[in-house]
C-alpha cells in the first residue's frame, strides 16, 4: 500500500498470503492494512516491502530494491520477521540490508501491525 504523501517511511514485514501453514491470512492481511491506514490519516507517505517464506522471493532484491527506491526516514520491521525463532537469518538479513541501503533511516519494531504507525512516528522528525 502506498499512500499519497512522499514515502518516508518503509515497513518490511512478511505477506501474509505467502505464509506456509493451515491457517488464514485474511485477518494479518486485514490488520496490516489497518495499520497502514494510519499513516494516511496522519499525511505521512509510507510504502510497503512484504516478503513470502514460500520461497517465491530473492530477499535480497527485493528488499534491496525497496529500500533503494526513495531515502527513507524510518523503516519499520514487522513482528513476523521477529517473533518466531526459526526466522532469524531472516531477520538478520533484513536488518543487515537496512544499515547496508539506507544508513541514515531509523529502524522501528511494532508490537502488532495496529502499531506500524506508532512504531514509526517514534522517529520522524
Amino acid at each position: 500500500m502506498d499512500s499519497i504523501a512522499s514515502p518516508r517511511v518503509l515497513v518490511i514485514g512478511l505477506d501474509p498470503y505467502r505464509v506456509p501453514g493451515p491457517w488464514d491470512p485474511e485477518p494479518v492481511a486485514k490488520a496490516i492494512e489497518a495499520g497502514l491506514a494510519k499513516f494516511a490519516e496522519h499525511g505521512v507517505g509510507v510504502a510497503t516491502c512484504l516478503i513470502g517464506l514460500d520461497g517465491s522471493v530473492d530477499v535480497e532484491a527485493v528488499v534491496g530494491d525497496a529500500l533503494r527506491a526513495h531515502p527513507w526516514e524510518c523503516v519499520t520491521v514487522g513482528g513476523g520477521l521477529r517473533h518466531a525463532d526459526d526466522q532469524v537469518e531472516l531477520l538478520e538479513q533484513v536488518i543487515n540490508l537496512i544499515r547496508r541501503h539506507a544508513p541514515d533511516a531509523a529502524i522501528a519494531f511494532n508490537s502488532t501491525p495496529a502499531t506500524t504507525y506508532e512504531a514509526a512516528a517514534r522517529w520522524l522528525a
